[in-house]
């Protein structure tokens, strides 16, 4: 090529943990992400399930999100150290029609960051999800405190802005960039009230 410019693409693969309690909408949620679907039934997941999504970031990159669906059973979790190993980022779903899987989450985040961590010794970069929030429009104090975390997989609301969030977080960090200020790492979605905030 005389005179013209190569253009480089590159490839990332990035394993990605969807975790918290049995039943809190995971699989839901990643099928949704993945397939553009959404399932009423539920089958609840026994060990780890996989999803692959292919996304091109943009013109240079594209990014194979390697999704593993950890079942929330308490013996899985006493396992999880083999399936967390080298994932680079996380999503801690909670149902918020359950408030007893908030709690959870935080504790499925201790978990995750006492298991495994960047090769910086930080920990991996994670967006905490309220699952099922269109089930909840009645209850205000619900209402105000999940104004930051709202993801509608049935209607498919923030679900790609989640994965967009984590990713964009992932792509920093294995291109070595500094993270940004914790004011700034959380983004607004304009059509919603919806906010994520990588932890």
């Amino acid at each position: 090529m005389a005179g013209g410019s190569v253009s480089v693409c590159t490839e990332c693969l990035f394993k990605v943990l969807v975790i918290g309690e049995r039943g809190v909408g995971k699989t839901s949620f990643i099928t949704r992400y993945v397939n553009m679907r959404f399932k009423e039934e539920y089958k609840a997941s026994i060990g780890v399930d996989f999803a692959l999504k292919t996304i091109e970031w943009d013109n240079k990159t594209v990014v194979r999100l390697q999704l593993w669906d950890i079942a929330g059973q308490e013996r899985i979790r006493n396992m999880s150290r083999v399936y967390y190993k080298e994932a680079m980022g996380a999503f801690v779903v909670f149902d918020t029609t359950k408030m007893e899987t908030l709690e959870a989450a935080s504790q499925w985040k201790h978990d995750l960051d006492s298991k495994v961590r960047l090769a910086s010794g930080s920990p991996v970069p994670a967006v905490l999800l309220a699952n099922k929030c269109d089930q909840t429009e009645g209850n205000k104090e619900l209402s105000s405190l999940m104004d930051n975390y709202t993801v509608k997989r049935k209607d498919n609301l923030n679900v790609d802005e989640a994965g967009a969030f984590l990713m964009e977080n992932m792509l920093r960090i294995d291109r070595g960039l500094s993270s940004r200020d914790n004011e700034n790492d959380r983004i607004n979605m304009s059509q919603s009230k919806a906010t994520f905030k990588c932890c």
